[in-house]
């Protein structure tokens, strides 16, 4: 499996329910391609820290390292397990629900008060420099929990277009994460009929 390069333009664009949920966006961040190609955007150190960036969870300073990048990447491998379980009907695997559990019992449990010259006042949860992994993984492992026993729940789903593996929000009848992946649905529907045709065609005439 060719693996696509980091200077590469993104493989997809965001699944339907990614810019909504982090962890779902989190957990379509390991990508199978049609050709036997593949994405990590969590892949190396440095684009394990510009995801997080990206998505306000650590600070533009922060210095990721190699064990902490891992950490991200094995939060993600369970909430792609507690996904597949929810939407297969399965139970959930006990050790992916541990995992989750442990990353949420890092999340602040209130958001502080603080006063800052430039605003007063204000309300803000603890982010403590030392710990800017824990509480990324904590942030998410609770966006995780609000998905998967939320209103939204119902509607999650997998792409129907294989090879690719992400999840996504139904919306309608759409069971694609992106055009791309319809489109490739439909030839592939296309082409099924049109060579069952022709087979019934052959064994009639």
């Amino acid at each position: 499996m060719r693996l696509v390069k980091e200077s590469d333009e993104p493989p997809l664009p965001l699944a339907p329910g990614a810019e909504q949920y982090p962890a779902l966006d989190l957990a379509n961040s390991a990508i199978t391609l049609p050709g036997g190609q593949s994405a990590d955007l969590l892949g190396t150190p440095g684009e394990a820290q510009r995801w997080l960036v990206d998505r306000a969870l650590a600070p533009t300073d922060t210095d990721l390292h190699q064990t902490c990048a891992d950490r991200l990447r094995a939060l993600r491998g369970h909430i792609r397990m507690v996904l597949a379980s929810q939407i297969e009907g399965r139970p959930a695997p006990s050790d992916a629900l541990t995992a989750l559990n442990d990353a949420l019992t890092h999340a602040p449990a209130t958001s502080l008060l603080h006063w800052a010259p430039d605003r007063g006042l204000y309300r803000a949860a603890a982010h403590p420099t030392t710990q800017i992994v824990e509480h990324a993984l904590a942030v998410l492992a609770a966006d995780a929990a609000e998905l998967l026993t939320g209103a939204d729940a119902a509607r999650l789903t997998a792409c129907g277009s294989p090879p690719c593996n992400r999840y996504l929000l139904r919306h309608g009848r759409r069971h694609w994460c992106s055009t791309r992946c319809g489109d490739r649905a439909r030839a592939a529907r296309a082409y099924a009929r049109r060579t069952g045709r022709a087979g019934t065609a052959d064994r009639t005439g």
